[in-house]
């Protein structure tokens, strides 16, 4: 349903938006190099054998924290100099497995902005990962009274906005994607017509990250997420 004059229809993204995420994963990876200890790969070059595997595997495997332990033990199992011993693999696996029970830590200023917003706005929350991993953090994140509705989606596309959109019956002109990754929350978004906001995170992931498309004003990018009681 579209929303009343006056009211904007957000979409918000969840990981790095609303909670700290990838810094479970950078340190799962840290500590995956270190096991790993490759005697001539340097660790930026683990790293980027691991960033391929990933990016070659999520369009099958998609995302969340059981298809990066399936990344991690594929990476190991390429890389490794020694034979492959049942207690090495498990080990890896834990590097993986632990960042599900990980606290969820809500970024500064989130729950009193969304609540105020959630008064003069319909919040959507829009999250892609597995869907199970996904709705566990947002129960245990506090934060899914402010919402109206939300999505798990297996990648968000152009094509994902633009079904949203009809789906909903929104007015492009007044729906805003909000999010920190410019490859999942932003370009694809603008593309699809949509307004968006931009915030940065410091630990985004780096498949995340590429140049943002120019927006003609229909995109903002503000410091911190309690910015956005001022723009709305």
């Amino acid at each position: 349903m579209a929303p009343a004059p006056g009211r904007q229809f957000l979409l918000i993204d969840a990981d790095d938006t609303l909670w700290e995420s990838n810094i479970y994963f950078e340190q799962a990876i840290e500590a995956f190099i270190d096991f790993l200890a490759h005697s001539s790969m340097s660790r930026d070059q683990v790293r980027a054998a691991l960033d391929e595997v990933e990016r070659i595997n999520v369009s099958v495997h998609g995302y969340g924290s059981a298809s990066f332990t399936r990344n991690l033990r594929e990476t190991y199992e390429r890389l490794a100099e020694r034979d492959l011993q049942p207690q090495d693999i498990e080990h890896v696996l834990l590097l993986g497995q632990r960042i599900a029970s990980q606290p969820v830590l809500v970024l500064p200023d989130v729950a009193e902005t969304l609540s105020e917003l959630a008064g003069r706005h319909d919040l959507m929350l829009l999250t892609k990962g597995h869907a199970e991993e996904q709705r566990l953090k947002i129960e245990r994140s506090g934060l899914e009274e402010f919402f109206s509705a939300t999505a798990f989606v297996h990648e968000k596309d152009e094509e994902t906005y633009r079904a949203i959109v009809q789906e909903r019956q929104l007015d492009p002109a007044r729906t805003w994607m909000i999010g920190n990754s410019p490859r999942s929350d932003i370009n694809p978004a603008l593309a699809a017509g949509l307004n968006a906001v931009f915030i940065p995170h410091e630990h985004t992931w780096r498949l995340e990250k590429e140049e943002i498309v120019h927006a003609d004003g229909r995109l903002h990018t503000l410091r911190a997420f309690g910015e956005l009681r001022a723009l709305f």
